[in-house]
């Protein structure tokens, strides 16, 4: 598979003059029983694996997972996306999913452990990246786009925000803010402790104040590239097809005021597999100073902190050996991450890694099956030792960094940022045509 943006060429297709967030009528679980609510949703498409999936399914038969991550019906000759469109028909039809009466804005907050992250769910006006409004980080795969986009065409729905947060501190900030003196009309603590909370903003004041604070800002795209690219390859489908202006135009979304309520970014770890450690540190070391270091995951990861303030750091481990990387060496550094990116490209941990590190020093393909990612540094390591291979241990990229590598035109290499807690899925969603 190859990167991809999925950019419409077509210049009849509208741009919005700034960052647009629309209010639209929701669909939502009729039931607002917090522990009922609770087993309906599922954490998002991208973050579920086989065992996760089929714990949701047998969580409740009306589990948000059905649909963002449908089965072939064999038995009834449906695609998976055939199924999943029936699926949200039935629910909508027999009452499990209703639609909001009045056109919202929504807002969400997710609080665990004393951090509170909590932003407005709304449609967002589609822009091409090159219009400065909604910016990405990350480049996409094709696969993923062509998946995401074969469901949003069978469900005609956003059925995930995309999450963007922004630099705020104005009026829709303040409306977000204020919401603390209302009883949210939806709640649920989902069973990794996250207690996720909902409420609607109708009131005409407080939704002009909103759109008028908002439009002359930008947006990053902290997770959803993806999804945002769909939105982008829908949109120009439906252009293309001659339907003209319409709901396509927009795509779901989650604002998140980054100085307010801003979430936490994490690593997402690589694995090589096929990479033995003493052959990835012998390679290693021919351009970073290689230092061993105690067998202590918690150890391991406070050296990387201190050695990160001074340049890239990185540590390889197998599960049981640590070995931190420092220092490059300025010249093979510079061979490998060209001038012709921007600054804060060049100067981020994850491009050195790639440049450098997997493709320089160890020769290897930059795609998966070869190198693979783990967002858990458990399951990273637990990879790497039940592999044989390497697991290549990263820190996380300050959201600063990302947004200034966004505000040059550059992309991070995929899966670079890990923004958390991320929302879940299944608590709003938006069908075109009730928008």
């Amino acid at each position: 598979m190859t990167a991809v943006d999925h950019v419409p060429s077509d210049s009849s297709i509208p741009s919005p003059g700034g960052l647009v967030l629309a209010p639209f009528r929701a669909l939502r679980y009729a039931t607002t029983e917090p522990r009922h609510l609770a087993r309906l949703l599922s954490p998002p498409y991208d973050v579920i694996d086989p065992a996760s999936r089929t714990a949701l399914e047998e969580a409740d038969p009306h589990n948000f997972v059905r649909l963002i991550l449908p089965r072939d019906d064999r038995g009834g000759g449906l695609s998976r996306y055939q199924r999943a469109a029936r699926t949200l028909e039935e629910w909508r039809s027999t009452g499990v999913l209703v639609t909001d009466r009045e056109q919202s804005l929504y807002i969400y907050e997710m609080a665990s452990g004393g951090t509170v992250t909590r932003g407005l769910l709304g449609a967002a006006g589609l822009a091409a990246p090159e219009a400065g409004i909604i910016l990405p980080h990350e480049n996409t795969m094709t696969g993923t786009v062509s998946d995401r986009l074969a469901l949003t065409e069978a469900t005609a729905a956003n059925l995930e925000p995309i999450y963007l947060v922004y630099d705020g501190g104005g009026a829709a900030s303040s409306v977000v803010a204020e919401v603390d003196s209302r009883e949210p009309e939806m709640q649920a603590t989902t069973e990794d402790g996250i207690r996720h909370r909902l409420w609607s903003v109708t009131d005409p004041e407080a939704l002009a104040a909103v759109a008028a604070d908002l439009l002359p800002r930008h947006a990053l795209i902290a997770d959803g590239h993806h999804r945002y690219a769909t939105y982008l390859a829908y949109q120009a489908d439906r252009h293309a097809r001659g339907d003209g202006p319409g709901p396509w135009d927009f795509g779901l979304v989650y604002l998140v005021d980054a100085r307010a309520f801003g979430p936490r970014v994490e690593a997402i770890h690589r694995v090589i597999a096929g990479l033995p450690l003493d052959q990835a540190v012998r390679a290693a070391s021919a351009a970073f100073t290689v230092t061993r270091l105690e067998p202590e995951p918690d150890s391991a990861l406070q050296a990387l902190a201190g050695a990160g303030r001074d340049g890239p750091a990185f540590v390889l481990s197998d599960g049981d050996r640590w070995h931190l990387l420092t220092r490059p060496d300025p010249a093979q550094l510079a061979a490998a991450v060209p001038d012709d990116h921007a600054p804060a490209w060049r100067e981020l941990d994850v491009t050195v890694a790639h440049r450098l590190l997997i493709g320089q020093l160890w020769r290897l393909d930059d795609r998966e099956g070869i190198v693979d990612f783990e967002h858990d540094l458990k399951a990273a390591l637990a990879t790497a030792r039940a592999a044989g291979g390497t697991a290549l241990i990263l820190r996380p990229t300050p959201v600063d960094q990302v947004a200034a590598v966004a505000a040059a035109g550059e992309r991070m290499p995929r899966k670079s940022t890990l923004f958390t807690p991320k929302p879940r899925s299944g608590l709003v969603l938006r069908r075109y045509d009730a928008s």
